[in-house]
């Protein structure tokens, strides 16, 4: 009996994905459960398992584009192979073939004798020019490659395009000390991996001191629907990651209820789930406000875009040692870069300035806002 390998629903308002990756080759033996192939779509990534037991018949290679309910393959009836009949299936390998080497001769060949030295010079010749043969291009389909765009990519695309498009987006900039989180971060370290499993990284602090800020200022926790303007009551953050297959927006719910270790273990299970490409959509929605962190590949400063509907997204960059002025006196400081864009439809100039101060305030003197989390 043969079993329908379907693509299986991800979500309501998914209707087709592209077989990324087949996990099998035709032919081979799974068991039930086993991961089939990857099923990518505009929104997230699914693996796809097994449903019986049996031998692989692929129907829709790699790189196909299928829709929801496609049959993509069949699993067909067989016995599990032994371990003997897979030992009997391996080639024998044939151990070379001697070469025997020529035998060395019995007597040793004359000496030549050297060239007796002539006095006779030969008149200067002209150097022989030898002409070269044509370079030969490759052809065309071998300089390039052309590969369809993945669902992923694709609603990325025009997510971006349309942000820029329906949004006035404008971006202000200011820098903040990160000495203060640096040194209470090395103090705390130790103890807070014992107690918590877990290290203690830069962005909990950023999304504690979002939270703050978007207290402080409600006009950046808010969004334009058609003609009316939604204000947000709780603060779910999503924080931006790079995956392999494109940026994604994981959110972490009720970021101000929870501590940093509480925080910590929220980033840690999405930076999981992101690598085995197991984000949900469930993930991905419902964000008021994003944080991303160019910095982790060495960006210095950038002007990042909204995650729409959002009014509000904060770029944190590299820490870098630069000179600054402190009391009248030039200091070395380990400084960061902060970059916040918004919607000016809904957000003024002075309400995204006094954001952005609001989170360097509170980067730059950490104790009071995040003691009471380090127990």
């Amino acid at each position: 009996m043969n079993t329908e390998i379907k693509v299986p629903a991800v979500g309501e308002s998914i209707s087709s994905g592209i077989i990324s990756v087949w996990h099998h080759q035709d032919g081979d033996y799974v068991r039930t459960g086993d991961p089939l192939f990857t099923l990518e779509t505009d929104k997230v990534a699914t693996e796809v398992a097994a449903q019986a037991s049996g031998l692989v018949r692929i129907t829709a290679p790699a790189d196909t584009e299928v829709k929801i309910g496609e049959v993509v393959g069949h699993i067909e009836e067989a016995p599990e192979p032994t371990a003997e009949a897979a030992s009997d299936a391996a080639p024998v390998a044939t151990p070379p073939l001697a070469v025997e080497a020529p035998a060395a001769p019995t007597t040793p060949p004359p000496a030549a004798k050297p060239a007796a030295p002539t006095t006779s010079v030969a008149p200067a010749a002209a150097p022989l020019i030898t002409p070269t043969a044509p370079v030969q291009l490759e052809p065309q389909e071998r300089r390039v490659t052309r590969k369809k765009l993945s669902p992923l990519r694709r609603k990325i695309s025009t997510q971006l395009v349309a942000a820029q498009r329906n949004a006035a987006i404008l971006t202000t900039f200011n820098e903040c000390d990160m000495g203060a989180v640096m040194r209470f971060r090395t103090d705390v370290q130790e103890g807070f991996v014992a107690r918590h499993g877990v290290k203690l990284g830069f962005m909990s602090f950023f999304i504690k001191a979002v939270v703050e800020a978007l207290r402080a200022v409600p006009q950046l926790n808010s969004r334009l629907d058609g003609e009316e303007l939604v204000q947000n009551h709780f603060y779910d953050i999503g924080v931006a990651v790079g995956t392999e297959r494109g940026l994604i927006v994981p959110v972490v719910r009720d970021a101000d209820r929870k501590t940093l270790a509480e925080l910590e273990h929220d980033l840690a299970y999405y930076a999981k789930k992101a690598r085995e490409g197991a984000i949900t959509i469930e993930d991905l929605q419902g964000g008021v406000f994003t944080v991303s962190n160019g910095g982790v590949y060495g960006s210095l400063m950038s002007t990042p875009i909204l995650n729409p509907p959002q009014s509000g997204i904060l770029g944190m960059h590299k820490i870098q040692e630069r000179p600054i002025a402190v009391n009248g006196q030039v200091v070395i400081r380990p400084m960061m870069y902060l970059a916040l864009s918004y919607d000016h439809r809904v957000v003024d100039g002075k309400e995204a300035v006094t954001f952005l101060i609001k989170v360097k305030e509170a980067i730059e003197n950490p104790l009071g806002l995040f003691m009471g989390d380090i127990k």
